[in-house]
């Protein structure tokens, strides 16, 4: 009775014990707006600024969205007030999830208190603040309709209309707390909206990835060091092998060049590099013989055909088009390899290695060559290559190796003819063409599940030369784990992303004291890749495929443990820290620096930004993922292929685990190069082929089960499999 008497007392004159106080709008607005900041970031030539919302999440940092600052761009902050904030780095930062949190120099107002989105309710009622179509510190009124997964996310879905400028702003509850920020606007209505939940901004918070303004202006970005941009406006963007260029030029037709900073050093000399346009109403290709500014001259596929320009002022009226050649050996909406030879008197112009313009012209020599773009033209470039004898870097194989292959592909697509007179039965006829248009479609994708094989049994012997018989030192642990990606990118340019390595450990080197010791390497790499490349952890698609892949890490520089560390390890090698190894924690591998000193050992965690673990750090690791206590065992380092077999380990257990287990095979195959007497592998693949009626494989490795008798495998079941397997061969 006491107790019912207790409550009643609290729920007459206490209310706000049990439920929070709800605010007017007007009280919200007033408390939140002076928090509120416009984010600007420069955009492409003639297309102004673009402005997207802000809001001070903690002292001196400002949340906003990913795409609202604008990747390797400038970026300006303004308050409500119309103070300036200096942006000095990218606190944090997540492209799943479109989030990002920018540092300010200057002393920032008062932070705004931060909600818990797991306990939002449909229908709740929400405000959203920001700057719509330019209106600055605008204020709108709606409720939360559902939680939705989009693209692999879950967001928060608003009866909301989200307009550009809302983007970055804060989602407020009526307690005036944040519990999102809003994102994107829905493509079928403009009545709804989505914001990502602030309990993954708050993960930002917890587990930042800084990154210094002056490196985050290179993201992605070409260095000027190699390559001068003219006629900006279209925007050239690189990431480790491959260029690629959108929008339209500054010059007339909008035309932009991108000039190798190395000119020819001899007059006689060739330029190469392989292009391919997304729609080939476009035009891109090389650009040789420029003085810098508007005369150069040009070789590059446009409308299907290629053309040799000699651009000789800044308009159509000083073009001249030397020649334009209609050709089979262009092939349209693929890579091209493009050739030209530059001697005093002539130019020769190759397209995958054969001849197809020779024109002698000789009024303009000299100058810079690189790659060139025209109109609104997006393409994309790989290998570029100046010098002599490039020519037989690409060579073309011969018309009778050819005229094989073309056979062995004929063989596949064996059919009955079609009635010589079509007229005579249509019924018949279009029966019979329906008949034939399925079996091509089923023959085409034949041709593709083949040509992927060939491509992964290429990789398989491609890793098999790189191991075989090398000694632990002399196993380029980089470019067998770029191997396991170009697994699934067969346009993957292996050499471009080794390039990429070298050059990051020749920065760490000459930001280095003069003999410098172990301990002042290991310091400025841990600096250098984790305080100033901003290389961390992924949080929001810890199990997408993508981070296994060496290029797409280093590119994005987000990747599991595994991968982070082959990255640091590599660098450090390079950089003769031979001491530092890969450690296999049970579900979280890290690396150990690990000299002869023991009192000098380390245990660096790439994943969680370079941070340095204790035994009882790496106790509680263990303890987590296992439930037992840290053995001296799992202090043991690995060797190089045990890494790579752990890598390969982590993409198939995602394919096992999805609604197509068939998938894990490429993987299996290339494991199964490395380490050919994992029996469980061996027997998954047995499995699988099976699953894949690749019934001759399956055979291979059920006898090989059989032959090896592994511990712990059922015998008699595999020789159920194998009788089965033989059956379906007969």
């Amino acid at each position: 009775m006491m107790r019912r008497l207790l409550i009643l007392v609290l729920l007459t004159f206490q209310p706000g014990l049990l439920e929070a106080e709800q605010k007017s709008i007007e009280a919200i607005t007033q408390d939140v707006k002076p928090s509120l900041v416009t984010i600007t970031h420069k955009a492409r030539a003639d297309r102004g600024d673009r402005e997207g919302s802000g809001f001070v999440i903690a002292k001196g940092l400002i949340a906003t969205n990913l795409h609202v600052i604008g990747e390797a761009r400038p970026i300006n902050v303004e308050t409500s007030e119309g103070v300036k904030l200096t942006v000095t780095g990218v606190h944090a930062s997540d492209r799943k999830w479109d989030l990002a949190i920018l540092a300010v120099k200057e002393a920032t107002p008062q932070p705004l208190p931060l909600g818990d989105s797991e306990a939002l309710l449909d229908g709740m009622p929400v405000v959203a603040m920001g700057n719509p179509q330019g209106f600055r510190f605008s204020v709108v009124e709606g409720v939360i309709s559902a939680r939705r997964e989009m693209n692999g996310v879950e967001m928060i879905q608003l009866a909301i209309p989200i307009e550009p400028g809302n983007s970055g702003g804060p989602l407020l509850d009526r307690e005036g707390k944040v519990i999102g920020v809003p994102t994107m606007k829905s493509l079928e209505t403009d009545n709804i909206g989505f914001a990502m939940p602030v309990n993954a901004l708050k993960l930002l918070l917890d587990k930042p990835n800084p990154i210094p303004i002056e490196r985050w202006m290179t993201v992605g970005q070409l260095s000027p060091r190699k390559w001068n941009i003219l006629q900006h406006g279209a925007r050239w963007t690189q990431r480790a092998g491959k260029i690629t260029v959108n929008g339209l030029g500054a010059g007339f037709g909008g035309r932009s060049l991108c000039l190798h900073r190395a000119e020819p050093k001899e007059s006689t000399y060739e330029i190469s590099v392989k292009v391919k346009l997304d729609d080939d109403s476009g035009a891109a290709g090389l650009a040789f013989a420029s003085d810098g500014k508007d005369r150069h001259y040009g070789f590059y596929p446009s409308n299907g055909r290629l053309r040799l320009t000699h651009f000789n002022g800044p308009d159509v009226f000083s073009w001249n088009i030397l020649a334009e050649i209609e050709t089979e050996h262009y092939h349209p909406g693929e890579w091209n390899h493009l050739r030209v030879e530059v001697d005093p008197e002539v130019i020769r112009g190759f397209v995958n290695g054969h001849l197809v313009v020779t024109t002698e012209h000789s009024e303009q020599r000299g100058g810079q060559a690189g790659i060139c773009q025209f109109r609104q033209t997006t393409a994309e470039f790989q290998g570029f290559m100046l010098g002599a004898g490039l020519g037989e870097a690409v060579a073309k194989p011969n018309d009778a190796v050819i005229a094989a292959v073309n056979a062995s592909i004929d063989a596949l697509l064996t059919g009955e003819a079609l009635p010589a007179t079509l007229s005579d039965q249509p019924q018949l006829s279009n029966r019979l063409m329906e008949q034939r248009a399925r079996k091509l479609e089923e023959q085409a994708e034949s041709l593709r599940h083949t040509a992927k094989r060939l491509h992964q049994q290429a990789v398989c012997s491609e890793m098999k030369t790189l191991l075989d018989d090398q000694p632990e030192k002399a196993i380029d642990l980089t470019h067998a784990g770029l191997l396991i990606a170009r697994l699934y990118d067969p346009e993957l340019e292996v050499a471009a992303y080794r390039g990429e390595f070298n050059a990051m450990a020749d920065e760490v080197r000459a930001s280095l004291p003069n003999q410098a010791d172990d301990a002042t390497i290991l310091k400025r790499l841990v600096e250098y890749l984790f305080q100033e490349l901003g290389f961390h952890g992924s949080r929001s698609d810890y199990y997408s495929r993508e981070n296994s892949f060496l290029n797409v890490v280093l590119d994005d520089r987000e990747g599991l443990p595994i991968t982070l560390s082959v990255i640091f390890i590599d660098i450090a090698h390079r950089l003769g820290l031979s001491s530092v190894i890969g450690l296999p924690l049970p579900g979280h591998f890290v690396v150990q620096y690990r000299p002869e000193n023991e009192d000098k050992r380390q245990i660096i965690d790439p994943f969680d930004s370079g941070k340095v673990l204790s035994r009882e750090d790496a106790e509680a690791i263990v303890m987590g993922v296992t439930g037992r206590r840290l053995q001296d065992r799992d202090l043991q380092p690995v060797d190089k292929r045990a890494i790579l077999v752990r890598m390969l380990r982590n993409l198939i257990g995602l394919d096992v685990e999805s609604e197509d287990a068939v998938a894990a095979l490429p993987a299996l195959d290339l494991l199964l190069t490395i380490a050919p007497d994992e029996a469980q592998e061996r027997l998954q693949r047995t499995i699988l082929r099976y699953q894949a009626r690749e019934f001759k494989g399956a055979l291979i490795d059920a006898e090989w089960i059989l032959e090896q008798a592994p511990a712990g495998v059922h015998l008699e079941r595999i020789e159920a499999l194998r009788r089965e397997i033989q059956s379906m061969l007969r």
